[in-house]
């Protein structure tokens, strides 16, 4: 929490019923404070905690979100030159991402997140006075300036939303910075690789991990209920293992999902009445899996039962056991879509005749488009492809084939 002059009067500490306080008075930490913030009520206070870590001395603090536009600044290199800054140029529309992120947590009243900015700043530049056990009291110099480490999108997308009309949605919230005391450039860009060694998440992990409602949501009922995604689907890497028998990715699924109530695969469908679209969804699909001859054994078989070579059958021999398959039988199912009751509901009997359909791999309706013939390997003689434009030739064709065009 950032204190600044009198906000340490205003603390409220919610203190458990366990605790067993001493009877003799104790000196209030605000108390020793306030000379502190009366000498320097020109600059830029904190509280902080002092740690050792990699031969530096370090600080956090935490920053107002109103304060961090004109604390920090970034300096990413520019003009082909790494030695020009700091960290790496800004990525266009990442900030944009992260601060749509916020925004759209904020006006659903739900909680979000940014992780700790890291900044750097030559240790002659600020005062600190060292209280103990750790505690200290930060003095920023008003025009000085932290360099960011790592954090320049998310101060980015701070900044954005503190000027514009939505300020007043996040001004009352809090920003931890880790304050590095380094001045040499080259160890700050080092500290910049060094900190920017991490793998980035799987698509199915960060679904795995997603809040329980739209797409998301509904991808996880699937799972749950829908036999042939039951103990079959990964639900961390980014590709399903046939060894591990599993054919499926929540990925894959959350692509039908949307698909099947927008014919778009990258929708939230947060507006959707949740229950309802996830029953409907889920009475859809488990007649769609049982009636299909393509589908029914593997709908039918229970996880435990399913061998490596079924597994790997299934997924060589039938276009559903792919992504793409799944995102055409989206497509589909939108067809079946009734978009004009008040609850989500599919279509029974349009649901049939989709089922009814060739899926197999090797079926005309997907010859030449989402299937192509690969005369240079002959030991696996086609290949699938997962083209915008060869998915949307495809579901033409079914769709041609069921009689909708």
């Amino acid at each position: 929490m950032l204190y600044h002059g009198d906000d340490l009067h205003n603390t409220n500490l919610v203190m458990s019923d366990d605790i067993q306080f001493d009877s003799e008075p104790i000196v209030r930490l605000d108390d020793i404070l306030e000379p502190y913030f009366s000498k320097y009520h020109r600059h830029r206070c904190f509280l902080g905690l002092l740690f050792h870590q990699g031969k530096r001395d370090m600080v956090q603090i935490n920053v107002r979100a109103d304060d961090l536009p004109t604390l920090l600044q970034a300096k990413p290199s520019k003009n082909n030159d790494p030695d020009s800054g700091k960290n790496r140029p800004e990525v266009k529309g990442h900030a944009d991402e992260v601060k749509n992120y916020v925004l759209k947590r904020v006006k659903r009243d739900k909680p979000w997140i940014l992780g700790t900015l890291t900044a750097n700043v030559d240790p002659e530049k600020v005062q600190l006075y060292p209280l103990g056990r750790g505690l200290c009291f930060v003095v920023i110099p008003r025009g000085v300036k932290l360099d960011i480490t790592d954090g320049q999108h998310r101060k980015r997308a701070v900044h954005d939303l503190i000027e514009s009309s939505n300020g007043e949605l996040i001004a009352n919230n809090d920003f931890p910075i880790t304050l590095v005391l380094e001045k040499d450039l080259n160890q700050c860009q080092t500290d910049f690789r060094d900190m920017a060694q991490t793998k980035s998440l799987q698509k199915s992990l960060l679904l795995s991990f997603g809040e329980f409602e739209g797409t998301i949501g509904i991808t996880k009922n699937l799972i749950k209920s829908v036999p042939i995604f039951t103990g079959k689907t990964e639900k961390i890497q980014g590709s399903a293992s046939a060894k591990k028998r599993l054919i499926f990715t929540s990925n894959y699924i959350a692509k039908l999902v949307s698909c099947a109530f927008t014919n778009d695969p990258n929708k939230d469908l947060l507006n959707l009445d949740f229950d309802s679209a996830s029953q409907s969804l889920i009475d859809a699909l488990n007649q769609f899996f049982y009636e299909c001859k393509d589908t029914r054994k593997i709908y039918e078989i229970s996880p435990e039962d399913l061998t490596v070579n079924e597994v790997a059958d299934f997924i060589d021999n039938c276009l559903l056991g792919r992504s793409v398959g799944l995102e055409i039988l989206g497509k589909l199912l939108y067809c079946a879509y009734n978009k004009d009751v008040e609850e989500c509901h599919f279509d029974s009997e349009k649901v049939s005749k989709i089922a009814d359909l060739d899926w197999s791999r090797s079926s005309y309706l997907w010859k030449d488009n989402v299937v192509l013939t690969d005369t240079k390997n002959p030991q696996k003689p086609y290949k699938i492809t997962t083209g915008i434009n060869a998915i949307r030739i495809a579901t033409n064709q079914a769709k041609a084939a069921l009689g909708w065009q």
